[in-house]
């Protein structure tokens, strides 16, 4: 077993004010508690006290009563509900937030998940490299294996990640196909359809000026200075600053939010009893669907603080802002590039009866892998 960094960001810190996180249990509540959410994630079915009873049969201070005293104690917390009349108790999102947040301890990865992540990345290998797109995709794949769920991987933003290179190739109908390729040799391909006729030395001249003039640049920071430019009067008489606004403008519009969307298991999720009401599943499988919105929202998990500090971010159930995961989990972390500044997300989504140490801890060790495979892949080009 290797230990994981404790490096989970808690409800107090993305949500200020949460219940979950401000919620106190004394020693045998969060017995009870954890024992309740451990059962519950094996049989999938409410948790009755008899059943508990049984668990703690040798235990001192823990009789039948007393079990029933507590469960009624973190039902009334809110961290326990009923689902049904004289039935067992199910964990709340705030029975699971307390759980991730208090209970966990020192996280590990086991022997098993090591050797099949090693197995993946082929880390066995010392000539074990893919393309940059080609490690995303086995990530979301891994994910999704491990933890019999969904696995998502978004790449970085291109608009802060750092340009090596940029072509213009003329198309038919004044359409010119944009490659451009940032760190570490991701190529991103775009057409843009513009109202002038450009010759293809006209589109080479501006690509060797922007490569010689912006190269290691971010787009963000391209953006900035072409309008700078464009406000300077000699942009209105140099053919070459015209075309370069025109072309650059035109390739990183709206490419703020943009990255790519790799998602492996979305049939796992039809596997689950967890998701059984239809039209909940539709509409899970529709946000699954939707990239751009898939992308938004895990963007939206990663905030500034956590990104900085590669913490592991963990959104339980009615947390979430977007409607069709709120009986969801989405335990997520950043990773980056190289030396890039661009962020990009990992994530394992499923459930809220989730197994929380076990994917906290393959999130955050699968997230640190992806960033030192980056870097190696980075170093050999």
């Amino acid at each position: 077993m290797i230990q994981t960094p404790q490096n989970r960001t808690t409800l107090s810190d993305a949500y200020p004010g949460g219940e979950g996180a401000k919620a106190t249990l004394d020693h045998r509540g969060q017995i009870i508690l954890t024992a309740i959410i451990n059962e519950h994630f094996v049989t999938g079915e409410p948790v009755g006290s008899k059943v508990l009873a049984e668990r703690f049969a040798n235990a001192t201070g823990l009789s039948s009563a007393t079990i029933r005293n507590v469960m009624a104690e973190l039902e009334e917390k809110g961290m326990l509900e009923q689902p049904h009349t004289s039935a067992g108790r199910v964990p709340t999102d705030t029975g699971y937030r307390y759980y991730v947040d208090n209970l966990l301890g020192v996280l590990s990865i086991s022997n098993d998940d090591l050797h099949r992540i090693g197995e993946e990345y082929g880390l066995s290998s010392e000539d074990a490299f893919d393309t940059p797109d080609r490690l995303m995709e086995r990530t979301s794949h891994l994910l999704s294996a491990l933890s019999n769920n969904v696995g998502i991987v978004v790449s970085p933003s291109l608009a802060t990640d750092r340009l090596q290179h940029i072509e213009f190739v003329n198309l038919s109908d004044n359409r010119i196909l944009v490659v451009l390729v940032s760190a570490p040799n991701i190529v991103h391909n775009k057409i843009i359809r513009l109202n002038v006729a450009f010759t293809k030395e006209e589109l080479d001249r501006t690509a060797n000026y922007l490569n010689t003039e912006f190269a290691g640049k971010s787009l963000a920071e391209i953006r900035n200075e072409i309008l700078h430019l464009m406000h300077e009067e000699k942009a209105l008489f140099d053919k070459l600053l015209q075309t370069a606004v025109i072309l650059c403008t035109e390739s990183i519009e709206d490419e703020d939010t943009a990255g790519e969307v790799f998602v492996d298991g979305t049939s796992n999720i039809l596997t689950k009893t967890d998701f059984a009401d239809l039209e909940r599943l539709r509409e899970l499988l529709h946000t699954i669907g939707e990239k751009s919105r898939l992308m938004q929202i895990l963007t939206e998990c990663i905030d500034a603080k956590a990104a900085a500090k590669g913490d592991v971010q963990v959104v339980i159930g009615t947390e979430n802002r977007t409607p069709s995961l709120q009986n969801c989990t989405l335990i997520s972390a950043p990773y980056r590039i190289g030396g890039s500044t661009a962020v990009g997300t990992l994530s394992v989504l499923g459930p809220t009866r989730i197994e929380y140490a076990r994917m906290i801890s393959i999130v955050s060790y699968v997230a640190k892998t992806l960033e030192k495979m980056m870097s190696s892949d980075t170093s050999r080009t």
